[in-house]
């Protein structure tokens, strides 16, 4: 099954090994870079 990465929107499979956690939801993400820039400010790509 495949994650939306919530940075870049591209694809992530679930095994990814980037991953964060955030108001009890755990986030995937393609590269590290993706992942730091969630973890900066996780309110403002969580908004719907």
């Amino acid at each position: 099954m495949m994650a939306t990465d919530p940075i870049c929107k591209m694809e992530v499979d679930e095994k990814s090994r980037f991953k964060s956690s955030y108001k009890g939801k755990v986030y995937l993400f393609c590269s590290l870079d993706c992942k730091q820039s969630f973890d900066k400010k996780p309110e403002e790509h969580t908004r719907k």
